[in-house]
């Protein structure tokens, strides 16, 4: 079940119980403000409504009245990513220290111990890679499945935001690592830290028009939030740029500065040095298909096209995130809600006064309510759509119409819509090792298949040609990989919930019959069936041991 549905009644909670969250008072704003040497205006003004106090500008806080977090301290200080991370990796330790653990997330990786081990702590590092809308091209697939074998432990990991993980690799090895999948097509910036994420979008390789159309825009979206300063670049091949050239369009939306969202002159023209709050999420779909979950990402854009099938322009959805700290009662998960729609052609301007409004108005003073989310909820959308539309230039046009949401998984064999097959492949928790790594890499090497990563942790393989389908399937078989026709077996074998107690691991229910029929009294009762098993069995235990039955 997709997480946005079982949301559903914790956002109807939330707005009955109207939580309130510790108040912030943003950063100091005025006309002009200089910041690291640079000077950028504040927006211009608008049509709407809303008091010209509510925009704020990322600037150097009065410190004697707004505190700030220390990582914002360290990115502030880090000369835009570089400083103290250049020095730590250059160095015999076998970790780096706190203000490099941080700075280092922005590049993709974080530090980590091996919990294997006791006595004295062993570093190791995981690396996180950015594939927008999943995509894998073949050589790249290759190089992640040697990585894993020699530098990292020996198996991939696949995310819910459709990237790989490659966990043990050490410190003295970050840098081969690093730069092979660079060079190879891949990179890692900005799969971790204060910015945005991997971009989602549905992963099934149609060639349709919406769904190229989904997929372009999803690709166009991460280029224009991706980091500009190029220290990625100087850390971890020398200052090598090694990128594709980007679309003339992101380049303009990026460098448009028309309504105050840019710093004139500085490496880093969105995010200056300080970068956003706290992490940001976007996901891409076309209508009816969720399978990446659009409503619990921070912006969620839909695709909207006429009768004709021709794309229009896109629904946006803003505030989503499941996250919350245990425990903390003023943390929540929070769906999505809807903010307007924008003709095709400002998508990009649209989502960057977005990013910008949370840029300057999230709260980076405690990192707990430092997401977007939060920031609508103590605003309200209607306040937040106003200040957005001061950094987009227009108002937002009415949301349109859709129908209800589906999941898909993409499992099994489909038809690309070009005469081709994909596959889509359940992976347990996303792991890929042992027999099923050695079949994947045998298949996608010998028929040099792209693959895709979907939300969902599992694989898609594409451009199949049909006459390879039967030798495909022969080989993925006999690694134990488990197709839509076989898990559709499982389930129907399935005989339901058997719930024991840990302490005694005892088989209550023999059947499923048995069972539903026991979960119905109980929840009159407001008991689980286990619970109400356990009572029943005590009472006769009790009643033959004082010689009597009740």
């Amino acid at each position: 079940m997709a997480a946005s549905t079982v949301l559903a009644k914790a956002v109807g909670a939330e707005r009955e119980l109207k939580v309130h969250i510790p108040g912030y008072g943003g950063f100091i704003s005025s006309g002009m403000i200089t910041l690291a040497g640079s000077v950028r205006a504040t927006p211009a003004s608008s049509s709407s409504s809303c008091s010209a106090g509510i925009v704020r500008a990322v600037a150097t806080p009065d410190t004697a009245v707004i505190k700030r977090s220390k990582v914002e301290l360290y990115k502030e200080q880090s000369n835009f990513l570089r400083f103290p991370l250049n020095e730590e990796l250059q160095n015999e330790a076998a970790g780096i220290n706190e203000v490099a653990t941080q700075l280092i997330k922005f590049h993709g990786s974080y530090q980590q111990t091996n919990r294997d081990e006791r006595g004295t702590k062993s570093y190791q590092f995981m690396l996180r890679t950015k594939n927008p809308c999943g995509k894998v091209p073949n050589k790249l697939y290759l190089v992640m499945d040697d990585l894993a074998d020699e530098f990292g432990i020996g198996t991939l990991r696949l995310t819910t935001r459709q990237t790989f993980q490659l966990h043990g690799v050490l410190k003295k090895n970050l840098k081969t690592v690093m730069s092979t999948i660079i060079k190879n097509m891949g990179s890692t910036l900005g799969a971790c830290g204060d910015l945005n994420r991997n971009v989602l979008a549905p992963a099934a390789p149609y060639t349709n028009k919406e769904y190229a159309f989904a997929q372009e825009t999803a690709e166009n979206i991460a280029s224009l939030l991706t980091p500009q300063s190029g220290a990625y670049y100087d850390i971890w091949v020398d200052g090598e740029k090694v990128m594709s050239a980007e679309p003339p369009d992101v380049t303009a939306a990026r460098n448009d500065n028309s309504h105050g969202t840019n710093f004139p002159e500085s490496p880093e023209p969105i995010y200056g040095t300080q970068f956003l709050p706290r992490k940001f999420k976007i996901a891409v779909t076309v209508p009816t298909d969720n399978s990446v979950d659009i409503l619990t990402n921070d912006i969620g854009v839909v695709v909207i096209s006429d009768s004709d099938g021709e794309h229009q322009g896109f629904n946006i959805y803003v505030g989503g995130g499941m996250g919350r700290t245990h425990r903390v009662e003023t943390t929540f998960p929070r769906l999505g809600e809807p903010l307007g729609y924008v003709p095709k052609e400002d998508i990009l301007y649209a989502v960057k006064a977005i990013v910008v409004t949370q840029r300057e108005n999230g709260r980076r003073d405690d990192r707990k309510y430092s997401r977007m989310k939060y920031l609508i909820s103590q605003w309200g959308i209607e306040k937040f759509r106003c200040v957005v539309e001061k950094y987009y230039g227009k108002k937002f046009e009415p949301f349109r119409e859709l129908p209800d949401w589906e999941f898909r998984s993409y499992l099994g064999w489909h038809e690309q819509g070009d005469g081709a097959l994909f596959c889509g492949l359940h992976v347990d928790s996303g792991r890929i090792g042992g027999k099923m790594k050695k079949a994947l890499r045998e298949v996608i090497e010998k028929y040099n298949l792209n693959v895709r990563i979907t939300p969902n942790q599992n694989l898609i393989l594409c451009d199949i040609r049909r006459t390879w389908r039967r030798p495909i399937t022969t080989v993925l078989a006999q690694a134990g990989l488990l197709g839509f026709d076989k898990l559709q077996e499982m389930v129907n074998k399935w005989d339901g919930v058997i719930k024991s107690p840990t302490k005694h691991n005892l088989k209550i229910f023999a059947d499923r019959q048995t069972y539903e029929a026991m979960e119905e009294l109980a929840q009159i009762q407001s008991k689980s069936a286990h619970q109400l098993a356990m009572e029943v069995i005590r009472n006769y235990v009790s009643s033959q041991q004082n010689g009597k039955e009740e």
